[in-house]
Formats: C-alpha cells, structure tokens, sequence
C-alpha cells in the first residue's frame, strides 16, 4: 500500500471566502482591499473584505489573468479580445491583439507588462511578451508548451513561468532572454504561481486539485491538497495578504482562502 503525503496545510484550514463566481480563474488585490477575478463569460468581480461579489463588468469572453497597471486600471487577458483594460468604473477598452490565448500577465517596477500567450495545447507554440508602456510588444520567447502562470522575483531580474502541458517551472532571466527549467512533475497542469515575501514559489494545479511550494534550493513540497475538490477545486491562481492564501477555483463558484502565516513578495 503506498504511503499518502500529508500536506503541509490540512485542507480542513481553508474556508470559502468569497461565493457567487462564475467559474473564477484569476484574481488580484487592489491597494484598498479589495479583491478582484474574472469569470469564465467575461465578467470581472470587485469583493470586498467582507466577502461581498460585486459584478463591475461584462465583456464576453473568458477572463484569465488580472493585473494592476501603474496607473491603477485593471489588465484582464481575455482570448475573446486579447488585452483588455479595465477602469474601476467598469469601463472597458482593448490594448493588444494578435495573440492565439494570452493567458496571465504581471508588471514590473517600470510598467513593463509581461504576458504569457498559451498557444494551443500540446502543440508547442506557447510564447512569453512584453509590452512596454510604449505600446512596442517584443517576443522574449517562443515555441514553449502551454506557458500559463507568472511570478516576477523581487530584484526583477527572474521570471517564474509555468509550461502546463509538461507539468515545468521556468526561470526566466530577464538579462539574458534565457529559461532553464526550475521544478519538474509539479502536479498534473500547473496553472498559476505566487511568491511568497521569503521567496519561496508557489504553484497551484488545476488538474490535481493540490498546491505545491518549491524553496529558493528547489525542493519540492506538497503544500495542501483537496481529494474531495471542495476547497480546493480546479486550483488555478493564488495570491497572498495578510497571513492567508487566496486561491481561485476554476471547477465551482467559489474563492477560497487558508491562514498560512505568510504574506506576498
């Protein structure tokens, strides 16, 4: 009988936060507390502290990855459109087209957006951009499997990139444009990553209902796991606040969240 790995977190820790969400993929704070998601036909949530879902708009489509520009609008990747900007009013314009699936973004200290372009599943064509504030788009790489989630390092000098149809973590080194694998066998479908302010990696997996920490050294650990998929279901983005992991559940309606006494980089 083979023997079962107990979870750093005991999925009896995690609770629902947040309820009401259609399929939430992706989800980010804002500087006041909120928390916002997308949902899978095109509507993005502004949730309150208390939990409380309000619908702040509707664009078709499937939101994937959010995230604040510096001048505080909310940047969805939406297949449907591409790029989309969001303004907190609900307001809404396409930046950047031209891409097969962009799927998650995150921006840099000088507004640089880098942006992952998922390709087609298992055909090799997943490719990581940047977008400068000047609108210029630059092909960093290409010719990757399904690239998926991001976490930029402190210094800004590495970026942690999920190719989910091989179940890998890139490092990406921003100086040079070169990737060098960084974990391997992280679960079945790896789909988002978060840092913690210690600089340990975190990825959730869709496919295995579970979340797994990796260490600067690269040491791999289960960190929590749901085999009833209740809490944990479909995992495929997390973001750390105040002690607790929020993480969006793509296979129900919910976000939930875990006090695991560790905050965001």
């Amino acid at each position: 009988m083979a023997t079962q790995i107990v979870p750093e977190v005991p999925i009896e820790r995690f609770e629902i936060f947040a309820n009401g969400l259609d399929h939430p993929e992706c989800l980010t704070f804002d500087p006041d507390g909120f928390l916002w998601a997308g949902g899978e036909a095109g509507q993005v949530y502004k949730i309150s502290p208390e939990g409380r879902v309000e619908t702040i708009a509707n664009m078709g489509g499937f939101c994937c990855g959010v995230a604040w520009s510096p001048d505080g609008d909310l940047c969805v990747c939406n297949p449907k459109h591409g790029i989309v900007r969001v303004k907190r009013s609900g307001e809404w314009l396409v930046l950047a087209t031209g891409m097969i699936s962009p799927n998650y973004g995150v921006f840099d200290s000088r507004g640089r957006y880098y942006v992952t372009d998922s390709g087609n599943w298992m055909k090799r064509n997943g490719r990581l951009l940047r977008l400068g504030p000047d609108g210029k788009t630059e092909v960093i790489l290409e010719k990757f499997g399904y690239t998926n989630g991001l976490a930029l390092s402190r210094d800004e000098q590495l970026l942690f990139m999920l190719e989910s149809d091989t179940d890998r973590i890139f490092a990406v080194d921003l100086r040079t444009g070169r990737a060098e694998v960084y974990a391997e066998e992280v679960g079945r479908m790896p789909d988002g990553l978060a840092l913690d302010a210690g600089g340990e990696l975190f990825a959730s997996c869709y496919a295995s209902d579970d979340i797994y920490r990796i260490s600067p050294s690269g040491e791999k650990t289960l960190f929590a796991y749901d085999r009833w998929a209740i809490l944990l279901s479909r995992p495929t983005n997390m973001v750390f606040r105040d002690g607790y992991l929020y993480v969006a559940n793509l296979g129900r309606t919910t976000i939930t969240r875990a006090h695991v006494g560790r905050n965001g980089r």
